[in-house]
């Protein structure tokens, strides 16, 4: 069945050619010359009236809008704020023609259910760690081996080199994903109910991390017994004692209020949490090639202007997290080399047996190298 729009195009070269037929003949003079104007006069209605569809119809293709759920794991912090920022700026970019919503705090689901919801389209954009996206491409958990930066300028200029944006933001692009952006959030932590203030406290504590292989094999290496876990598990457990502690960022702790079952935390900035935007590819694809273009460019602008709020809100929630009788331990110099020294090759050894997994690593490890001194970028 033809549209609205074709309907009225098709009529309005009807009566185009009718106009023609009508001014010939009204041209070539006779007695029927008054009739053919009047009727000329008919069609010209007729043709106006056709051609005022045609313009509705493609100014109502034009505002057709359509939704944007956005889902983040967490609240109150960098996920979170770049998910409002980016999902404001495509309203406002597109013209209303994308309406967005924002959905932090898993409550689209847990981290493995919105990772499904995008790569099937039931959401259209999430926030999230790369080490979460870990069961859609091995080597999206590359972000997680320790020692690739020192300080968040450091991660700042890691995610925005070029080598290292093509590699991460083309992972999952036959799984349903297309990557649009990367930024760094904060250097880990460790939140723990009892104070873990030397690395001899590591051993034989149970201690949550994110879904990589990386984390697993360098909490090993230091005596504790790592457990993979998603956010909104990580509480219960601490608050029953399933865990002794667990792994993440302090405006995560400090917004969810970690400090009534975990006061300590242990800050070993090491490694960073780095964060994805990834769109539903299936959506993505759905969208004209305009709105496409508005989705990559503030995707791209976004995960670049949050730098500077990122640092803000770690800085702020440091300060929330001892005003609220929460207690931050810094490792002695000596066990901070210690440290570093124990873990360095975690990166290098774990992905030894897998070789794209390799591939990628070195890929970054070069890039953490070359971005390592200069100005954010």
């Amino acid at each position: 069945m033809k549209s609205l729009g074709s309907r009225a195009i098709e009529g309005f070269r009807s009566a185009i050619a009718s106009v023609t037929h009508l001014v010939l003949g009204i041209s070539e003079g006779g007695r029927h010359a008054p009739q053919r104007m009047r009727a000329l006069t008919r069609v010209i209605v007729v043709a106006s009236s056709m051609l005022l569809v045609c313009w509705l119809g493609a100014a109502q293709a034009q505002e057709k809008t359509c939704g944007m759920k956005v889902t983040t794991p967490t609240i109150n912090d960098a996920p979170h704020l770049l998910a409002k920022n980016f999902a404001a700026a495509v309203e406002r970019d597109s013209g209303g023609r994308i309406r967005s919503e924002v959905y932090p705090a898993s409550q689209l689901g847990s981290i493995p259910r919105q990772i499904e919801g995008v790569q099937f389209g039931a959401i259209q954009a999430a926030v999230i760690p790369p080490e979460f996206f870990v069961g859609v491409d091995e080597r999206f958990e590359v972000m997680a081996a320790p020692g690739l930066v020192n300080s968040l300028q450091h991660g700042q200029r890691l995610t925005a080199d070029p080598v290292v944006l093509k590699l991460m933001l083309g992972l999952g692009a036959n799984k349903g994903l297309h990557g649009a952006g990367m930024s760094i959030a904060q250097p880990d932590s460790l939140a723990s109910k009892a104070p873990l203030r030397n690395l001899t406290d590591f051993k034989g504590k149970k201690i949550r991390i994110f879904a990589s292989e990386f984390q697993s094999e360098a909490l090993e290496r230091l005596g504790a017994t790592p457990v993979a876990m998603t956010l909104g598990d990580v509480l219960p457990a601490l608050q029953q004692g399933a865990i002794d502690g667990a792994i993440g960022g302090i405006t995560v702790f400090s917004a969810l209020h970690y400090q009534d079952a975990a006061k300590y935390v242990t800050e070993m900035n090491q490694p960073s949490i780095f964060l994805m935007l990834e769109i539903s590819k299936t959506w993505y694809q759905s969208l004209p090639p305009d709105l496409q273009s508005i989705i990559n460019k503030d995707a791209a602008a976004e995960t670049l202007a949050i730098n500077p709020a990122a640092l803000d809100l770690f800085n702020k929630a440091r300060e929330a997290w001892t005003a609220r009788g929460g207690e931050l331990i810094s490792l002695s110099a000596d066990d901070q080399v210690k440290l570093m020294q124990t873990i360095a090759s975690v990166g290098e050894d774990v992905s030894r047996s897998k070789p794209a997994v390799h591939d990628a690593y070195e890929i970054v490890a070069e890039a953490a190298k070359r971005t390592q001194q200069g100005s954010t970028q």
